[in-house]
This record gives C-alpha cells, structure tokens and sequence, in this order.
C-alpha cells in the first residue's frame, strides 16, 4: 500500500472548482509551492490592477509577516497561508473593519470544520485555549484596495510552535485537519461576512458585524495592558469594541478607545 504524505499539498484544480464555481466574490486562486510573502504577492498584483477577489495561497512563506513587522514562519504544508484583494467601495473610515471581518470568518469556520471553540483577541487573533492559533494582517494598498493576509496553524507540533504560548489545530484536537476543508470554508466565510458588511456600505451594526465579533472575541471583559504605538501602557478592563472597531478600555481616568496596541491579557495575580 502507498503510503501518503504526513502533509500532502494542496489539490489546486480541485480548491478552484470548490472555491471560484458559483461565487460572486472570488475570480482568480493562485498555489504557489513557496513565496517570500502571500501578502507582497497581492500587494504586488493589486498595484499592477489586479480585480477583486485574488487569492494567494502559499504552502511555505520564507518571509511571512504579522503584525508590527513581526516575522510570521511555518514548516512547509503544516498551516494554511492564505492572503486576499478586496477592493470594497465603503466609505474609508471603516476599511479598519477588514481584518475584524476576516477574524469572525475564520472564528467561525474553525469552529464549524473542527469543532473547536475558537475566540478572538483583539484585534485579530484567533485563539484556541487561550493559546494563539492564528493571525490576521491586513494591509492598505493604495486609496481603496485591502489585502487580508490570514496564517493557521494546522499540524505543527508542539517543537514547531513559533512560540511556546502557541497552539494548532492538532495540538488542540481538532477532529479534522484537512487543509483544503479549512480553507473552502474560510473562503466562502469570508465572502458571506464580506458581503453583508460591503452592502451595508461597510456599517458594523447594520450588517451584524459588529455584535458577531463582539461575540466572539475574548478580550471584552478581561483585564489588559495595552502597549501604545506612543510607548504608554494603559491597563484596565476592555468594555466593549466600538463602532469604528477600537477597543474601549475602562481606566481610572475615564474610558479610552485604543484604535492600535498590542493587548496583553492579565491574569488576576497580574
């Protein structure tokens, strides 16, 4: 008997029918074996014209990043590295949306694919027993294109961990990790999510959005240090996200909307 690979590419014909057919949103799927950046290859095709609905899959990054510039690295075909073109026509002050959208999407088609209980800590991450399973990046090119670039941790193993606070699907006992059911579902989340904000002219409220996220993120309501882009250090507990998408802290001095940060979560002892 042939054995089959530990992780066996992705089956790009049959992620295109699965994905492109019958959509409205997505026109184009490119797998590539291996890239510097999903993300920069968007960003690349988005500068030169490139329509709506672009999707890079890659099956190992040399140069992934996260947010604030931080490297982002996975063994080769252990996770899904998947990054988006959306070029919605919303009004650019709730473009900040894009990466919250993202998060609700992938939140609930982890949830539905693994039967995992998937939280998101603000702004976007997805965590799994309270260990980082994932992150999001999205990226402005230009006056109205949007990359979301999404990376999950699938099969790595507690020694491939980018960190030891991490977590995977695997190590989490998820009941399947098949990557392509992963990412048809994500994609087709996406789209749904997307829609609905799109048509709502990219109002939180109006399109659910808002009080999704607020469902499932796990920062509301938990004490936090948020590290400033200025170098402070508020700490306090988070309330609530508001309608432009900052998280809203309760400090001694009165609320305070964070619109950018790094959140650490506090344990009481903290």
């Amino acid at each position: 008997m042939e054995l089959q690979p530990e992780r066996p590419p992705l089956p790009e014909s049959s992620l295109r029918e699965a994905v492109l057919r019958g959509s409205a949103l997505w026109r184009e799927m490119r797998v590539v074996a291996e890239t510097g950046s999903s993300n920069a290859d968007v960003a690349a095709a988005a500068r030169a014209g490139a329509a709506e609905g672009l999707i890079v899959v890659a099956e190992h990054q040399r140069a992934g990043r996260g947010r604030t510039g931080r490297s982002w690295s996975s063994p080769p075909r252990a996770g899904l590295a998947v990054s988006v073109l959306l070029r919605p026509a919303v009004p650019p002050t709730r473009l900040g949306w894009l990466p919250l959208l993202a998060g609700v999407a992938l939140a609930e088609s982890v949830h539905r694919e693994t039967g995992l209980l998937a939280r998101l800590k603000w702004p976007n991450d997805l965590l799994i027993g309270g260990r980082k399973c994932a992150g999001i990046l999205a990226e402005a090119v230009g006056v109205q294109a949007v990359v979301v670039g999404i990376g999950l941790n699938v099969t790595l193993r507690a020694d491939e961990l980018p960190i030891p606070e991490a977590t995977s699907l695997a190590l989490a006992g998820a009941r399947t990790t098949d990557r392509t059911r992963l990412l048809v579902a994500l994609l087709a989340a996406i789209e749904a999510w997307y829609g609905r904000w799109r048509d709502a002219a990219g109002d939180p409220d109006a399109s659910g959005l808002r009080p999704a996220y607020l469902r499932a993120c796990a920062t509301i309501g938990q004490r936090v240090r948020a590290l400033l882009p200025d170098g402070t250090e508020p700490t306090g507990t988070a309330t609530t996200v508001d309608p432009d998408g900052r998280l809203v802290l309760a400090l001694p001095a009165g609320p305070r909307a964070v619109a950018a940060g790094d959140i650490t979560h506090l344990r009481p002892a903290d």
